[in-house]
């Protein structure tokens, strides 16, 4: 089972569950009521309180899966902690070291929220921007303080997630690192999130799961999570010490490697029996103030590097 959020009958954008050997169902044709959205469901339901009524629904109420076009699960999440450096490898390649002893993390807003097939726009104050595949877990259970030994239970589900970041800005200062994450687009996540229990029974760890970072087809890295510097249930623990978590937080837990796109790109996360994400890349809009077309110098063909 997966939940997600899907345009049904031309225009009606509304919840639903996935079941890849009969389709889809409208999560409010399953219950009854009205669900706008993934984000709507997962705070009053535990993936548990769902498995039941969809093991019982009639078939006539499903769709097939080619009919349903998935969007981002939710727009306005309440909170997007987003994790730097948390492969070994990744910080290599940006000549940092990586956080030994507490995970470095930052904030997104919800106005950077896109979902599957939607553009990534490219920012005109950038001249290098990089996508970055990485696994997205989303918060079910209220939590502050919770140990690491438990942090797996707050967990409802992963989702696949790509972070975009303006690589020239943070690299100029490290302090402009909320700057160089918050461009419009820089935060795309879906088609589905799989519940936390289903993850934990194909994958027995959690740890075997690999992330690819794809541009355009192509491999650019791929690791495991049992390569992250902090693991996922570290990850909750720690932000719940930082601040409460709720329902519909998502936790981007950080990137194998980030790629540099341009326009004319797809950029795709890519994680192995969870899903697969991907997003085409197209230039933004002019610098105001000059109103000169591809200010980025980003137009297909033009160096990325």
């Amino acid at each position: 089972m997966r939940l997600g959020t899907a345009t049904l009958d031309g225009d009606r954008t509304t919840a639903v569950l996935l079941d890849p050997g009969r389709g889809a169902v409208a999560v409010g044709e399953l219950l009854g009521g009205s669900f706008a959205d993934a984000g709507d469901v997962l705070r009053r339901f535990s993936a548990q309180e769902l498995a039941g009524p969809l093991a019982q629904a009639p078939d006539r109420l499903f769709r097939p899966l080619a009919d349903v076009r998935l969007g981002a699960p939710y727009r306005r999440p309440r909170m997007i902690w987003g994790i730097g450096l948390n492969y070994r490898e990744h910080a290599a390649d940006l000549s940092e070291t990586a956080p030994a002893e507490e995970p470095a993390s930052f904030i997104k807003g919800d106005h950077t929220v896109i979902g599957p097939g939607e553009p990534i726009p490219l920012p005109w104050q950038s001249r290098r921007v990089t996508a970055e595949a990485e696994l997205g877990l989303v918060i079910g259970r209220e939590c502050r303080n919770v140990p690491e030994s438990t942090a797996w239970d707050h967990v409802w589900g992963v989702v696949p997630v790509l972070d975009q970041t303006a690589e020239d800005i943070l690299a100029r200062n490290p302090r402009y690192l909320t700057r160089a994450k918050n461009f419009p687009g820089f935060f795309s996540f879906g088609p589905a999130i799989t519940p936390a229990a289903e993850v934990l029974d194909r994958f027995g760890d959690i740890g075997r799961i690999q992330v690819a970072t794809v541009c355009n087809g192509q491999v650019h890295r791929r690791n495991t999570v049992a390569a992250m510097m902090f693991s996922p249930a570290r990850l909750v623990s720690f932000h719940s010490q930082v601040m409460p978590l709720y329902p519909g937080d998502i936790i981007s837990t950080g990137t194998p490697g980030a790629v540099p796109i341009r326009p004319g790109d797809v950029a795709e996360c890519r994680i192995e029996g969870i899903g697969s994400l991907r997003n085409p890349v197209v230039a933004g809009g002019p610098d105001p103030a000059t109103g000169g077309g591809d200010p980025a110098g980003l137009a297909a063909g033009s160096p990325a590097e």
